[in-house]
């Protein structure tokens, strides 16, 4: 059974820092780009970060960001314990949002969502 389980999300003054995690199952973690993104307040959902899995056809830990969070978030996994992490500092009030941690493999067309976490940030 495919599980992406999303912790760490809170409330946190702006300036602050929060550090998500999701931990994955049921699937070949390594091989899958995992995504962090995110849906305001009346928005669409969004991309924030993306590292990338391994396979034939690609190299792993290739990262990218959205524009506005680059520089103050920073996305990592570990292999070995299918966890991604997204590191948030310099938080806003506009990074307020739920946050949902994404799972695909592009070769074989899977790809999976986590339910997702809530941050707020406000003073």
């Amino acid at each position: 059974q495919v599980q992406l389980v999303e912790s760490g999300g809170g409330s946190v003054q702006p300036g602050g820092s929060l550090r998500l995690s999701c931990v994955a199952s049921g699937f070949a973690f390594r091989n899958y780009d995992m995504s962090w993104y995110r849906q305001g307040p009346g928005k669409e959902r969004e991309l924030v970060a993306r590292v990338t899995g391994t396979d034939l056809t690609k190299t792993g830990n290739a990262k990218n960001y959205a524009g506005d969070v680059k520089g103050r978030f920073t996305i990592s996994r570990d292999n070995a314990k299918n966890t991604v992490y997204l590191q948030m500092n310099s938080l806003k009030p506009e990074d307020t949002a739920v946050y949902y941690c994404h799972a695909q493999w592009v070769r074989i067309g899977k790809d999976y969502w986590g339910k997702g976490a809530l941050v707020t940030v406000s003073s």
